[in-house]
């Protein structure tokens, strides 16, 4: 090499390496900037090869001169920056609207491509390898590493099928035959990462997901319909057990209201009709918490009409004589409500001695919008709901009570109240607890305290906060979590 194309050769070296220190510094939350460094050093760097007299894509003997190392390093940065530029042009303009997955495997696969074309190209023209007779020979060695990675192989090529057919998607939960359920945190090559409702992590391979089947539960959308099975003894008709069940289920408050939940007779016999209850919830997560309140209401709905649950299948029947189906007075109800809990059973017994019935009508206002209560309410049986601009904002059952903020901390009602099914409350004026303050001065106060404390949630039925396990949220903070550090 002459003295001519050391400099011009000894330049391209300088560029090729002052390019991969800018290409880190820059870092990869710039990728415009990225790719735009690499174009400028990789032409930079082409402008050299005619006074270098260097060609890349074509193999010279290496001279004794000592200057043929940096025709080597040269050859090799320009081929580097070659390819960084070129995937730099795959990652920013190959995208598939709405379908980030497919985008992100088609550019994976080109930058591989992109890489072995590279690889091979140095190979070939720097240092001269045969490329065709290691091709020829490449056969053996194929099938000897496919052997060996087979399970590997098998993961990858099931997740490119998986990645294409879209089952699901990150965020979605999804349930195995096995009974493993779990929203999909994160997907590659190898395995899918589902996050159960215990929050643990379960890494599936991608070859056992695709041989079995699976259930998307997040598509068309997440909710999720639920079924419970109740038994009535049969002391009322049929067609009145399936009404008392359909207003237990129209005064759940963590269920889906619209389409409206259903319930179906499944047989009859001499100790039973069996009941088929329907209903939907928004997310997987809130499975146990609408469970467990439909199992509530429906035991305060079938107690205030005179129903009794009949013993479970094989049980010694019932005779008619022994069933008792007593009604529900306002003491019973009163010694339910967590709010006066704190009362004594002869306080208790003084309040419900002044309770009144009162039989309502569907569609009747019970307390309207800013009222000041100067009476407490107390649903015997029935549905009522409170509305705030014609929005609901809860629905309630029997044994669930209105007015308390009037009556006890004297603040106007923030929502109109009324019934949505025929109903029976009982009505307990003010001046009846005004009564028990002579025996005990701070009632009022201890039960306005409580309010505060409480809320709503001091009423039975109320649904308790919906501290709902693997959500959105937990599905952001467990991938945080996944890559912390990396």
């Amino acid at each position: 090499m002459s003295q001519n194309t050391v400099l011009p050769t000894a330049l391209m070296d300088l560029l090729g390496i002052a390019g991969i220190v800018v290409w880190h510094l820059q870092g990869r939350s710039r990728p415009n900037e990225r790719l735009i460094t690499q174009i400028v050093f990789f032409l930079a760097m082409t402008a050299t090869l005619v006074p270098a007299r260097i060609v890349p894509f074509q193999f010279d003997a290496p001279h004794l001169d000592g200057t043929g190392s940096l025709v080597v390093m040269a050859k090799i940065l320009w081929w580097t920056h070659l390819s960084w530029a070129t995937i730099g042009f795959l990652r920013i303009y190959i995208v598939l609207d709405g379908r980030p997955r497919e985008a992100r495997l088609i550019q994976d696969l080109l930058v591989a491509i992109v890489y072995l074309g590279v690889l091979l190209s140095v190979m070939a023209f720097v240092f001269g390898v045969p490329i065709g007779t290691i091709l020829a020979t490449s056969g053996v060695f194929a099938i000897i590493l496919g052997l060996a990675l087979q399970n590997t192989l098998g993961d990858v090529f099931s997740g490119i099928a998986l990645t294409l057919g879209r089952p699901y998607t990150i965020g979605d939960w999804i349930l195995l035959p096995d009974g493993t359920e779990g929203r999909v945190v994160a997907s590659n090559w190898r395995s899918t990462y589902l996050l159960t409702g215990a929050q643990n992590l379960v890494v599936m391979p991608n070859s056992v997901l695709a041989k079995q089947g699976l259930t998307n539960v997040s598509k068309p959308d997440e909710t999720h319909m639920l079924a419970l099975s109740v038994r009535i003894v049969p002391t009322h008709t049929p067609a009145f057990v399936l009404n008392v069940m359909l207003d237990a289920l129209s005064s759940c408050n963590s269920i889906v209201q619209e389409p409206p939940s259903s319930a179906s007779l499944i047989e009859i016999d001499a100790s039973a009709i069996d009941i088929q209850l329907f209903f939907r919830v928004t997310t997987l997560a809130g499975r146990t918490i609408a469970r467990n309140e439909v199992i509530d209401l429906v035991y305060r709905h079938c107690t205030a009409n005179g129903l009794v649950l009949a013993m479970p299948v094989g049980t010694k029947i019932i005779h008619e004589g022994q069933i008792t189906t007593p009604k529900v007075s306002a003491l019973t109800l009163l010694r339910s409500i967590s709010l006066f809990s704190d009362l004594t059973d002869e306080e208790k017994r003084v309040i419900a001695n002044g309770a009144s019935e009162k039989k309502v009508n569907s569609g009747e206002e019970l307390l309207g919008k800013g009222s000041l209560a100067d009476r407490l309410l107390i649903l015997r049986e029935g549905v009522a709901l409170r509305r705030d601009e014609g929005e609901i904002v809860a629905r309630l059952g029997p044994g669930e009570i209105l007015g308390a903020w009037g009556v006890f901390a004297g603040q106007p009602e923030n929502t109109q109240s009324l019934t949505l099914t025929p109903s029976t409350v009982y009505e307990i004026e003010k001046s009846v607890f005004d009564k028990l303050v002579v025996g005990r001065p701070r009632l009022i106060e201890d039960l306005a305290s409580r309010l505060h404390r409480h809320g709503s949630h001091s009423e039975p039925g109320s649904p308790p906060p919906n501290h709902s396990i693997g959500t959105r949220a937990d599905l952001v903070h467990a991938i945080r979590s996944m890559f912390r550090g990396h």
